[in-house]
């Protein structure tokens, strides 16, 4: 959380409880300030500045610097006057209420998220073949993120694929899943999510997961880029688990994934069935590497497997001692260290060399 906070400045008193309510509604405590001399001493610190019509004009008389972040509400359709305050304060939007009523809670939400220490960064990761472990590598890619201390948010896109929420242990823990999280698109704040979605403790990290259930039926894409975008603004890391198959939601993480790990068996069919799976997602603007799972039965080298699909190299790895029967008993084990975690920090620094794909629209 920012310590700074909204500041309000209204007269009109119905006006304000709205706009109070609105800002409880996002979990957004508000600094009001009783006139424009006050408002004076915030104006530059402030995270966002709300003013009725009245306070715009009185602002906009006083000289107050353009800034970014100047928002003038009104009660219904704004009169010309309202326009005209908020063109001469340089106001970013005139807000009507109550039909901006859902666009200001999102905003009050975003303006209390702490900007992250770094850039925000999705990552999705996909299996050449059926089995080849996606959902593990994913899961272990997120916690090696968590080790290091970035707030990471580990998202399930395969609604086949029985739910992340099982293979870490946690699907008796309370927490909204995708089928009844209450997301149609638009701004959300990665804070609400941290505090609503279930959560694996790793040691003194966590890791919050959205999962699928056991229902079928997977996110929007719209719900899916709402939850990708709220990680970025907010400098969080953002792991994917995606389907082979192209759905409409797993494209909206590719089209915005700085990078997208490709995990192959080091098998000649296990290529072949990799190759389609490249191409549709090369097809669509993934940013592909790749990561070959050994052992090789017939030799091929990671080498080999990278020449064949024509893709970057990242690293390759061996199998996880214990991990089927860890699986089997419902709890996937995600160390400081082996074969897998040493998989996931591979990934990771593949991840920091990327060029990000850019900010949150």
């Amino acid at each position: 959380m920012t310590t700074a906070r909204p500041l309000v400045v209204a007269r009109d008193g119905d006006l304000l409880d709205d706009l109070l309510r609105l800002a409880a509604a996002a979990g957004c405590e508000v600094e009001r300030a009783p006139d424009a001399t006050a408002v004076r001493q915030r104006w530059t610190t402030a995270p966002l500045v709300l003013l009725d019509g009245y306070a715009a004009t009185d602002c906009a008389a006083g000289a107050l610097p353009r800034r970014h972040g100047v928002l003038v509400f009104c009660s219904g359709e704004p009169p010309p006057p309202v326009w005209q305050a908020a063109v001469a304060v340089g106001a970013e939007r005139v807000l009507a209420l109550p039909a901006a009523e859902s666009w200001l809670i999102s905003r009050f939400a975003d303006a209390i998220e702490s900007p992250g220490p770094v850039v925000g960064r999705i990552l999705a990761v996909c299996a050449g073949r059926g089995g080849a472990g996606a959902s593990v590598l994913a899961a272990a890619v997120a916690a090696a993120a968590a080790h290091r201390g970035s707030r990471t948010l580990l998202v399930d896109c395969d609604p086949h694929g029985g739910g992340l929420d099982l293979l870490l242990g946690i699907e008796e823990r309370q927490g909204p899943r995708w089928p009844v999280l209450a997301l149609t698109g638009g701004r959300v704040a990665a804070a609400s999510l941290h505090a609503t979605l279930p959560t694996v403790q790793l040691g003194d990290a966590a890791l919050t997961v959205l999962s699928c259930d056991r229902s079928g039926k997977g996110p929007s894409p719209a719900a899916v880029a709402a939850v990708l975008e709220a990680g970025r603004r907010a400098g969080d890391t953002v792991v994917c688990d995606l389907p082979r198959y192209p759905t409409d939601a797993a494209l909206t993480v590719l089209g915005r994934a700085d990078l997208t790990v490709l995990l192959v068996p080091a098998e000649v069919r296990a290529c072949a069935a990799a190759s389609g799976v490249a191409r549709a997602a090369l097809e669509h603007g993934a940013r592909l590497g790749l990561l070959v799972r050994g052992p090789a039965p017939g030799g091929l080298t990671p080498a080999d497997v990278a020449t064949a699909l024509d893709l970057p190299l990242l690293a390759a790895t061996r199998p996880e001692p214990g991990l089927e029967r860890a699986l089997d008993r419902g709890r996937l084990p995600l160390r400081r260290r082996g074969p897998l975690a040493g998989a996931a920090r591979a990934v990771l620094t593949a991840a920091d060399r990327a060029e990000p794909m850019g900010g949150a629209a």
